[in-house]
């Protein structure tokens, strides 16, 4: 079964002038290995993510003192910052190969973490297929920069005291911010085919009771106490540091960009070590680039398709970067950034 047109998330096939080899594409034969879906390497990758949202919460609930529980909320956001990232992979359709099973894990890991990943579907593809254009949703965010080091400490404030989750939330809802640059309101939905917005509709709605059942669940299984305790492990850091990681990685995947004609310099891959991996960049996030050139090839297998157009030399003077090399680009003074 074919993606729905309407939600479909095309190759960025374009080359920036002077970078790589113009207009070269993987073959066929090639390709073909790195977008077929392996159900049991995606189950595997899945199931240690879920089982410490599970374990870590129920140690921290247990024990109950700050040593334990501060150090539960920072684990815990990074935890919903995976599940965030599995269900970016069930929005591409490439979580599970069987597409209502696929749905179906997505739209309940979407429910859990506050988000819908019907409509969220819709409002990713735009940021696909007009990466860095005046309709792409996500620039709000990553935008602009550089801006100066102070700028970005003062949205990271805003994004830990909780001020900016609500606008997380109505981007997964489907409304999200203005583009700054252009005033361009965006509206993803509205030029939608009616059947995909009802079920994006009904996707909001389960999520809205999904959200409703689980602090009346806390409270009746564990009474106030309980219910302090999901809001604490929970909601804290889905509400505070997880906007933060968000955040992060939205301006380290596309922040002050080295140029906006391609995905080759409009987008950024990142060699980090194993702690950047998990917490900024969860299920191979961080091969940004090659998920932009090629959004068909599922997450466990963006290491090979990195490895394969290194090989083939067509990541020659791509933003592919550390860290570091990335934040002094970001902290650059406003309108400079170094090479």
């Amino acid at each position: 079964m074919e993606t729905p047109q309407a939600d479909a998330f095309r190759d960025d096939a374009r080359r920036a002038g002077g970078v790589g080899r113009t207009g070269e594409r993987l073959p066929p034969e090639l390709l073909a290995p790195l977008t077929a879906l392996d159900d049991a390497r995606s189950v595997r990758a899945m199931v240690p993510t879920l089982l410490a949202l599970v374990a870590v919460p129920a140690v921290a609930a247990a024990v109950w003192t700050p040593w334990v529980v501060v150090p539960a909320v920072l684990a815990i956001a990074a935890l919903q910052h995976a599940m965030f990232v599995l269900v970016h992979e069930a929005a591409h359709y490439r979580l599970l190969s069987d597409r209502r099973a696929n749905d179906a894990v997505g739209r309940a890991l979407g429910a859990l973490a506050g988000i819908s990943m019907c409509t969220y579907r819709v409002v990713h593809r735009l940021h696909h297929n007009h990466l860095y254009g005046d309709v792409d949703p996500d620039i709000a965010l990553h935008g602009g920069y550089p801006r100066g080091r102070a700028y970005l400490l003062r949205k990271l404030a805003t994004d830990l005291t909780g001020r900016t989750a609500w606008k997380t939330y109505r981007y997964f809802f489907g409304a999200p911010a203005a583009n700054a640059a252009t005033s361009t309101a965006q509206r993803p939905l509205d030029d939608t085919p009616a059947s995909l917005r009802a079920d994006a509709a009904r996707d909001r709605r389960t999520v809205i009771a999904v959200q409703l059942v689980l602090p009346l669940a806390a409270l009746a299984l564990g009474g106030p106490a309980g219910l302090a305790k999901y809001a604490v492990l929970w909601l804290l850091p889905a509400l505070t540091v997880l906007q933060a990681l968000l955040r992060l990685r939205a301006i380290a995947e596309h922040g002050a960009p080295a140029g906006y004609e391609s995905a080759l310099v409009a987008a950024r891959t990142h060699l980090a070590g194993p702690l950047a991996r998990a917490v900024l960049f969860p299920h191979h996030v961080g091969y940004h680039i090659e998920h932009h050139l090629y959004p068909a090839v599922p997450h466990y297998r963006l290491p090979e398709l990195h490895a394969l157009l290194e090989a083939r030399g067509m990541l020659e003077g791509a933003e592919v970067r550390r860290l570091p090399e990335t934040w002094a680009r970001v902290y650059a003074d406003r309108g400079s950034a170094p090479g």
